[in-house]
């Protein structure tokens, strides 16, 4: 597979094995929870949110960033001066409580952190406001509490034009439930996927690539008369209230996926030996067709790089699906059953684009 992320700077190869090895030296601290009467879930260790036992109540915990999403946004005010940083707080938040629900858990208390190369960054104060205003409305929405945060200012770490972004959530999985972490999983399980809202964090960086190789830029004009900015700027999806509302009706849910980096291919996060075909694919946003084209990406390394229009998977029990897809609408997405799960080796086939991805293409743990 050609990765275009090694363009510019970003080698997922050498990040997944660093992931990996702090999850084995995370793992050895395990046994300090049982001093506070808490048991860690290491099954747990690998997926998007870490979980945790006090007593009966089961508990977890995600750190997330946005990545380099900020810096697009800077860009594209300085260009066309307009302000993009409402959604900036959206995304933040989003990919924090999106990981968050993953596992089953419900938001309760997310954490901000604002890192900045000079405190001067704050001096537009619509742009800061803008920020807190999108974040305050991302937390609201997924029923979480805004604790606090942290924003120091980091000169020589982080350029003075820009500002770091990341978050904190602890939640709580319902009450008689156990966390979702795929070992209900099982052949027959439909897959459904849940319309994104376009970039969501994945991809900004090969955004401001093409900006700067574009004869107009982040105002390049996209089929639709959309800019290229902002087409990339659009607000992530909150997934939270869809996640919600399947506990609730106790939908037979088998595992959750968040579609961020490797795209697709997140559809075998689970450590299982089964294959995750797909019959059904989502419309594409225009931006993923545009940046492909561009990027010169075939299909392959275009659905294994961006989440082409499917933001969220839902697994769940045969016959289930169409229920899934109904809650999904009622919330305000687009979902549609796209597939299902089959006995076979670890895979993802996408049977309309004749792609298959190997196991080897996605190892997180």
């Amino acid at each position: 597979m050609t990765d275009p992320y090694r363009d510019v700077g970003i080698d997922y190869e050498v990040l997944d094995a660093a992931k990996r090895l702090a999850i084995g030296a995370a793992r050895a601290t395990s046994s300090q929870l049982a001093q506070h009467g808490g048991q860690a879930m290491d099954e747990s260790r690998g997926e998007p949110a870490f979980v945790f036992s006090l007593g009966d109540d089961k508990f977890a915990f995600v750190l997330e960033c946005l990545g380099t999403k900020s810096v697009l946004a800077r860009q594209y005010q300085k260009a066309t001066e307009t302000n993009h940083f409402q959604a900036i707080g959206v995304d933040s938040v989003a990919a924090v409580v999106n990981d968050l629900c993953c596992v089953g858990a419900l938001p309760l208390v997310v954490g901000a952190y604002f890192a900045t190369g000079h405190p001067t960054w704050y001096a537009d104060q619509g742009r800061f406001a803008s920020l807190v205003e999108g974040w305050r409305a991302a937390c609201e929405a997924s029923g979480a509490t805004w604790g606090g945060g942290e924003s120091p200012s980091l000169p020589g770490l982080i350029s003075e034009e820009d500002v770091e972004i990341a978050g904190s959530a602890v939640g709580r999985v319902p009450h008689g439930m156990d966390p979702i972490l795929g070992q209900d999983l099982l052949p027959g399980n439909e897959i459904v996927l849940v319309a994104s809202t376009g970039l969501h964090t994945n991809g900004a960086s090969l955004v401001r690539k093409l900006g700067d190789e574009l004869p107009d830029g982040l105002q390049t004009r996209l089929p639709s008369g959309a800019t290229l900015g902002s087409a990339a700027l659009e607000a992530s999806a909150l997934y939270a209230g869809v996640v919600r509302a399947l506990l609730g009706e106790s939908i037979p849910v088998t595992y959750l996926s968040h579609v961020t980096g490797h795209g697709l291919r997140k559809l075998m996060r689970p450590v299982r030996e089964l294959t995750y075909r797909l019959t059904a694919l989502p419309p594409v946003p225009e931006l993923f067709t545009f940046m492909a084209e561009s990027l010169g990406m075939s299909d392959y390394d275009a659905y294994g790089t961006f989440n082409m229009g499917a933001g969220y998977a839902v697994y769940c029990a045969a016959g289930s699906g169409e229920d899934v897809v109904t809650i999904a609408r009622r919330e305000g997405f687009d979902a549609l059953v796209a597939g299902v799960v089959e006995e076979g080796p670890r895979s993802v086939v996408i049977d309309p684009l004749d792609i298959t991805y190997s196991s080897e293409s996605l190892s997180l743990r």
